[in-house]
């Protein structure tokens, strides 16, 4: 076989005329076609603590899953730090809301 001869088709779409992009369709069957394109602007603080709070969850799980007699120091070490980063993702989640002045806190609403 002869790689020339291969063809490849792309599933660019066009919207000219009567043919649609995939994207075009689905844009028409949702009720507000808006809510595919719209962003939301989350403060780094924020998304540091989700971050946090998803990366702690996750090594505590991790260190549930090993098993802890056979592997204490493995146990207890992704335990102790999926707690510690657990924690520090609530507190960057909650300081915007509790310290006002607290650095990366927008302070004047546009």
């Amino acid at each position: 076989m002869k790689i020339q001869k291969i063809n490849s088709y792309g599933f660019t779409g066009t919207s000219s005329g009567s043919r649609q992009s995939w994207l075009d369709k689905i844009h028409e069957k949702t009720r507000n076609s808006a809510d595919m394109t719209d962003t939301i602007v989350v403060p780094r603080t924020i998304f540091k603590g989700y971050l946090g709070i998803m990366t702690g969850t996750t090594l505590v799980t991790l260190g549930g899953l090993v098993n802890r007699q056979k592997h204490p120091k493995i146990f207890k070490s992704t335990m102790a730090a999926g707690l510690l980063t657990s924690l520090y993702g609530t507190w960057a989640f909650v300081r915007p809301f509790t310290i006002k002045d607290a650095k990366g806190v927008e302070k004047i609403k546009n």
